[in-house]
């Protein structure tokens, strides 16, 4: 397990069994999944179905999503960090893309934010990633406000299993 990183108010670490209840609670909430797929989860195997394969990611790619924990309390409130995605997407292909998912009483908290940023300079600086790619549904205006706030640049919108999306990416300020 790599070394978590801690930001002013969270956590972020790799995602552990014990997540699943978190995760379930996540995922479950129709509001949570409005902008992604609209499919939420409807029982905790399937939570420990998805730490499961992102715990593959980690061991085959060396990033994948990770827990993002209160410091105050270590309460789950949600995930965030790099995926090495291997499908097309966008006319990309094997790339890293940063996301973000958040229980709903923790919204609006700037927690998606402060974790986002960590990831960004983590991906940059520890992974030396070249450039970072980020993607959101075209109506989420919540998400897209906080991919600019990181620095993303908007290039295109596209359509992505049957929703209208936009694309976003970001340079590594340090490399050539």
């Amino acid at each position: 397990m790599k070394n978590p990183i801690e930001t002013e108010r969270l956590i972020l670490r790799e995602l552990i069994l014990s997540d699943a209840g978190g995760m379930f609670e996540l995922d479950s909430n129709p509001n949570v999944h409005l902008f992604v797929g609209n499919n939420p989860v409807k029982n905790i195997q399937e939570s420990i179905d998805m730490i499961e394969n992102i715990q593959k990611q980690y061991a085959d790619f060396g990033t994948g999503r990770w827990a993002v924990v209160l410091k105050e309390n270590n309460e789950f409130i949600g995930w965030s960090g790099i995926k090495y995605i291997t499908n097309e997407i966008n006319n990309h292909k094997n790339f890293y893309e940063l996301g973000y998912r958040f229980i709903e009483k923790y919204w609006r908290k700037g927690y998606a934010s402060e974790a986002g940023k960590a990831f960004v300079d983590y991906a940059f600086n520890e992974m030396k990633v070249e450039k970072l790619y980020a993607y959101a549904d075209a109506g989420n205006e919540n998400s897209r406000k906080i991919l600019e706030k990181l620095g993303f640049h908007f290039v295109n919108s596209f359509e992505y299993e049957g929703e209208i999306e936009v694309w976003y990416e970001l340079t590594n300020p340090n490399s050539n």
